[in-house]
């Protein structure tokens, strides 16, 4: 064998051997590697046995508590700003899963397609429900939809969404009438009103500003579910949810929580 085919098995080895350990932590069934090598002059094969996750059962999710959800959304962002995701068996999640389901968390992010939820987090089948509008606001449909995932389904997060150069945040700023987006919009001027408070230029052009009203709008939503939703209030009231607010970063991909 050549000195070159030595250090590309190598590298592939190590690669695969990072693969398997990665995240252990966090996943209680860990991916293996399998290298076999046949005779010098057969062709090695390397093969990567994706991390077969466990579908969350009821106990489980029944154990959790609110602060430990949150944590673990946290851990799984730090591991996709790293690149370091779980490599997953989709296959044998989505049969173990047809069954029933018991998520985590309910995130309610914007329509942005740049905003990939689960990625975003780590997550996988089975792990969340996610509503998605843009400019993360609630009204009854979203918020039936949040009560059905905590109270019905058992999820012990809410989490709202919000993100860098909102295309929603900007239009409501720059009050656009167009077709059903200008009815939308009035969802999202309460925090362009709450931010006139901003020490700087008050447009859409302002990336700050921008920020500003984004992060603004996901605080005036947490109040709005609080104040929308006696199932909700009381739920969180009691500890038994968790309802919180953060804010994403196009460029980076971590998730601020506020």
């Amino acid at each position: 064998m050549t000195n070159s085919f030595h250090a590309g098995l190598l590298a592939i080895t190590a690669t695969c051997l990072l693969l398997s350990c990665r995240d252990a932590a966090n996943t209680p069934n860990t991916a293996t590697t399998t290298t076999t090598t046949a005779s010098d002059s057969a062709q090695p094969t390397v093969q990567v046995i994706p991390r077969r996750e466990r579908v969350l059962t009821a106990e489980e999710q029944k154990a959790l508590t609110p602060d430990q959800v949150l944590e673990n959304l946290k851990a799984g962002n730090q591991r996709f700003v790293r690149n370091d995701v779980t490599a997953r068996d989709h296959s044998a999640m989505v049969r173990n899963a047809s069954p029933a389901q018991y998520p985590k968390a309910v995130i309610l992010s914007c329509l942005d397609s740049r905003v990939p939820v689960e990625d975003v987090f780590d997550k996988g089948i089975g792990d969340l429900f996610v509503a998605r509008v843009a400019g993360n606001f609630v009204n009854e449909d979203i918020l039936g939809s949040m009560e059905y995932g905590c109270k019905v389904s058992g999820a012990k997060l809410i989490l709202v969404l919000g993100h860098e150069s909102c295309g929603a945040i900007k239009a409501a700023i720059d009050n656009v009438k167009l077709g059903n987006i200008t009815a939308m919009l009035t969802k999202i001027k309460p925090a362009v009103a709450k931010s006139q408070d901003f020490n700087g230029e008050k447009s859409a052009g302002n990336a700050a500003f921008v920020e500003h009203v984004a992060k603004n709008n996901v605080i005036n939503t947490i109040n709005e579910i609080m104040a929308k939703s006696p199932i909700l209030k009381e739920m969180a009231d009691k500890g038994e949810i968790k309802i919180a607010g953060a804010y994403y970063d196009l460029k980076t991909g971590e998730v601020v929580f506020l």
